[in-house]
């Protein structure tokens, strides 16, 4: 992991890199404004988590540079690269200020994001055609987070089940050296 960035200087979005993008990675740019994240937030003070696409496993797009999203996206954003995972620490005037947004944030609070930038789009035309295709490529990346999620959860399990196996093995161990006490050599 590298160290953090201070991308405003003012220490109001920082950036952490947590996974790097190919080297040949795009990000965005006046030509693809339109970026699709996967994300997770959370308050800084009590690590809470408020907001994510992990639990329906969905994309969040959006264009930089609108003002759709709060102030610390569109700064980080913009520094990433197709691929890339960051967490962002965004200071409150970067995020909701004073006001928070309630009922999940509260006032002044300061947030931080896993953010995944999946993909960089060129702005679409409001025409039926690219609707549609719009919805076909957001479904495909669904299909593609839960295929990884899928898969994510069977390595877990598959870690688990070894886990429970190399425990049992210990017990057993453990349970041959109880009954076996006064009885010579165990195995």
């Amino acid at each position: 992991m590298s160290d953090a960035i201070d991308l405003t200087g003012d220490g109001g979005v920082l950036k952490k890199v947590v996974r790097h993008a190919k080297p040949d990675a795009t990000g965005p740019t006046l030509d693809l404004p339109l970026v699709d994240v996967h994300y997770e937030g959370v308050l800084e003070e009590t690590g809470e988590v408020f907001d994510t696409t992990h639990e329906d496993n969905t994309i969040f797009s959006f264009e930089i540079g609108k003002g759709s999203v709060i102030k610390a996206w569109d700064v980080a954003l913009r520094t990433m690269k197709v691929g890339e995972i960051a967490k962002i620490t965004c200071k409150p005037e970067y995020a909701y200020g004073s006001a928070g947004s309630p009922p999940d944030i509260p006032p002044d609070a300061t947030l931080i994001f896993e953010v995944e930038l999946v993909a960089c789009n060129p702005r679409k035309g409001l025409s039926l055609g690219s609707a549609s295709e719009e919805r076909t490529r957001l479904e495909e990346l669904k299909k593609q987070r839960e295929l990884a999620a899928a898969t994510k959860e069977e390595e877990k399990k598959k870690r688990e089940d070894a886990k429970a196996a190399a425990a049992a093995r210990i017990q057993a161990k453990l349970d041959a050296k109880k009954g076996g006490k006064g009885k010579g050599k165990g195995k």
